[in-house]
């Protein structure tokens, strides 16, 4: 039996119409990674899956994509009916599709840091997967764009990676957003003043998802994680800080002048935003003390970009990690980095009409088959003008010119070219315009003229 054509959700097929835009992006992007200095590398779609488990959180590792063993894996296995899930795929799954590319990072600057200079500025264009519940703007398999320094703690490295994200959403005609910035430290102290320092993790995890389940439903989260009520309570403030930036600091300052550590995360926050000077940024920056970015690895500033046009969650985010190539052996080397959720900018680019016509280009050039020997010669013409840079083609099979005009005007050909026994003798080509319908002969050196 043959099956329907279908392909899974959270997945998609990409038409050359779509092709074409997605790599005028891919273009657009590197061009600008490679201005600020940035060096490209790739690392394998699968990892081991002791490489990812544990640094994305409880929620994330739940959507690792998990590869099984090859062969009867269940014959090896201790699978019983009181088995858990999480005991089972330990067993019969020891690889997975990479979850997103800092982690692959980290595992890469650890195994080639002989050969790597110090701060190393990467970026890096690949898919990554989620086993993820689809929906607008959320896929199962999608691009992830990432730019990292590693190797200092200096806060510079932030500075570049705002100005990176500024220059790109500017050259890409997206305007209207907002780079809300935070902590991790801030967080830090916040669990100290409240008093549930040991659950920073989950308070984290809670707050992250307060976009996808609201405020309530987060707090109820945080509530049955052991978190006390009046604990909760307090961080009420934090969700409603109004003002400018520095009234937001000046009320946090009060809050947390008990704690050391989330005064320091205050400190970096001030000094990174005042080093902009009188060169700010097109993006707004905004102090937002519940951005918790959920991810267990981050230990500094994080960021995440919101575009006020359009509801769709953020077209970017990243932070700092002070040690992530520890877990591969690689201590004290302090990053930060920042991903470009490129399916996201593509979807703002198409919703606001921002993809310039130029990238519409299609094959500028059609021959049409008038049989072996018309075709033959044709060829040789074909070949020139594709050594000149010319898009052209010649429709393969001999049969009735109007289902090969069909195809032209179904590919949006501009020019088709007609070659019969006359043109062959007069060295000419007579060309037809598709888009207003004149025909005109002309010698090849004219046709190369055409516009």
């Amino acid at each position: 039996m043959s099956s329907k054509p279908s392909i899974l959700k959270g997945t998609r097929d990409f038409s050359s119409n779509e092709m074409q835009k997605r790599n005028y992006l891919f273009d657009k992007l590197k061009k600008i990674f490679y201005n600020f200095s940035f060096e490209e590398i790739q690392t394998p779609s699968i990892e081991s899956l002791d490489n990812l488990t544990g640094q994305y959180g409880v929620e994330g590792d739940k959507l690792i994509f998990k590869i099984l063993k090859s062969g009867n894996f269940l014959s090896k296995s201790d699978y019983n009916e009181s088995s858990t899930y999480k005991s089972l795929a330990l067993q019969i799954s020891d690889k997975a599709l990479r979850y997103d590319l800092t982690v692959p990072f980290a595992r890469y600057v650890a195994q080639h840091r002989n050969n790597l200079s110090f701060p190393f500025r990467r970026f890096q264009i690949q898919n990554v997967w989620r086993a993820d519940k689809p929906q607008k703007g959320r896929f199962r398999e999608f691009f992830q764009c990432d730019a990292d320094i590693i190797g200092t703690k200096s806060l510079i490295a932030e500075h570049e990676l705002l100005r990176l994200y500024d220059t790109v959403f500017d050259s890409l005609g997206l305007t209207n957003l907002i780079i809300k910035i935070n902590h991790r430290k801030i967080l830090t102290g916040i669990s100290q003043i409240i008093g549930e320092e040991e659950k920073l993790i989950d308070i984290t995890v809670a707050i992250d998802k307060i976009d996808k389940i609201g405020l309530e439903k987060a707090k109820e989260e945080m509530y049955s994680k052991g978190i006390s009520k009046k604990a909760i309570k307090k961080m009420d403030f934090i969700f409603g800080l109004e003002g400018s930036n520095l009234d937001k600091i000046s009320v946090l300052r009060s809050f947390l002048s008990g704690s050391s550590i989330g005064i320091e995360g205050l400190d970096e926050l001030s000094s990174l935003v005042s080093s902009f000077g009188d060169n700010a940024l097109k993006c707004s920056l905004d102090f937002d003390f519940s951005l918790a970015r959920g991810l267990n690895y981050y230990t500094g500033t994080i960021f995440e970009v919101k575009i006020n046009q359009l509801d769709f969650g953020s077209l970017g985010g990243g932070g700092r990690y002070d040690d992530l190539t520890g877990i591969f052996g690689l201590k004290d080397v302090s990053g930060v980095g920042i991903s470009f959720g490129f399916d996201r900018i593509f979807m703002a680019l198409e919703e606001l009409d921002l993809f310039p016509d130029l990238i519409h280009k299609k094959n500028k050039f059609l021959f049409i088959n008038f049989g072996k020997k018309e075709s033959t010669y044709c060829l040789n013409l074909l070949n020139k003008l594709r050594n000149k840079g010319i898009q052209s083609e010649i429709y393969p099979d001999f049969c009735k010119v109007k289902k090969q005009m069909q195809y032209a005007a179904k590919k949006d050909v501009k020019y088709v070219l007609l070659v019969g026994e006359n043109e062959i003798y007069s060295n000419t080509i007579s060309v037809k315009n598709m888009y207003d319908g004149t025909q005109k002969s002309m010698t090849f050196e004219q046709l190369l003229t055409l516009k």
